[in-house]
């Protein structure tokens, strides 16, 4: 990775955009404040998230609280907002800003996209830079259409950022393996932020890509610890309102994780404490991002990542073979 190296935990933004849920400005700004003052010095986000929201209200939270600018800020391209004049619940996010996210992998796109994260994050600039949702899991058939266009114009737009120094590095924030290898083999990228794929419910398909990424010399950041939220909470037996890859969850994923939370129940362990470790038991991870609302999920995550962990815990959800197979 280009110049620069992530705390081990940092924190994922789409929950003050809103997502799933409604969340007042006071309760994002105390969440960021209380990141702070934990020591989470990394905070990523995303145009998409709240269709402007995320970015705003982490912008406002660092401006009174990090005024010199040293939190380090993860952003995304590859989504143009237009405004809206729809409302209530779209993609995920509930009383969202009055935007609609629109596709575009252009240079042209990539710069706007990037000028207007600066605004709304109040910054000069941006540590690292993200070509957001490529992949045929996001896009189906026009795939290869938008592919096309990153390739042709929006990834130089990028690397001529980083030339000027506007951002420190450059990389891709997906959700599917597949368009990393792809990507991979034709350009050069210093981070992937992959979510969602190597967690306790889905770690095989990420490991190769991880040697093709030691060989390159790409960070990898991985998101969604919690696989949209099945795995951040024990008891989930008896939970509603479940998510696992931003939906509800079936019945052979609910039977997987339930068994992963009566493993780690053997040795003492809460279920989201092993989820929010597992991932950096990879050399290749750099940092671990999951979602956080309020006080309260920061410090529960300070003290996830502080939780003792045995071998034989991780030896005994091997054994099991506790994974969904992509």
């Amino acid at each position: 990775m280009t110049g620069m190296a992530l705390p081990r935990l940092g924190m994922g933004t789409a929950a003050i955009g809103n997502l799933y849920r409604p969340v007042s400005d006071d309760a994002a700004r105390q969440t960021v404040m209380a990141a702070l003052a934990a020591g989470i010095r990394y905070f990523d986000t995303a145009p998409h998230y709240g269709f402007g929201l995320a970015e705003r209200r982490l912008g406002d939270a660092l401006a009174e609280a990090d005024p010199r600018g040293s939190a380090i800020i993860s952003t995304k391209v590859g989504r143009l907002l237009v405004p809206s004049d729809a409302t209530g619940a779209r993609h995920g996010f509930v009383d969202a800003d009055p935007f609609e996210p629109v596709f575009d992998y252009s240079a042209d796109a990539i710069r706007r996209s990037h000028e207007a994260s600066l605004r709304r994050l109040r910054r000069d600039r941006i540590d690292i830079l993200l070509a957001h949702d490529l992949g045929r899991m996001t896009h189906g058939d026009d795939h290869p259409a938008h592919l096309r266009t990153f390739l042709d114009s929006g990834y130089g737009a990028m690397r001529a950022l980083r030339e000027a120094g506007a951002v420190d590095s450059i990389g891709i924030g997906v959700n599917e393996v597949a368009i990393c290898q792809e990507l991979l083999d034709r350009v050069d990228l210093d981070v992937i932020l992959l979510a969602g794929r190597h967690t306790l419910l889905d770690r095989r398909s990420a490991a190769t890509l991880f040697e093709t990424c030691a060989k390159r010399g790409v960070s990898v950041i991985i998101g969604g610890p919690y696989n949209s939220g099945i795995l951040a909470q024990d008891g989930i037996g008896g939970a509603t309102g479940l998510h696992y890859d931003y939906r509800p969850p079936g019945p052979e994923t609910l039977a997987r994780a339930i068994r992963i939370e009566t493993i780690c129940a053997r040795f003492g362990v809460s279920l989201p404490a092993a989820a929010l470790q597992f991932p950096l038991r990879s050399p290749q991870v750099a940092a671990v991002i999951p979602g956080m609302v309020g006080p309260d999920q920061v410090a529960a995550s300070i003290a996830r990542l502080a939780t003792p962990i045995p071998d034989a815990l991780w030896a005994a959800l091997d054994e099991e073979e506790t994974v969904i197979v992509p």
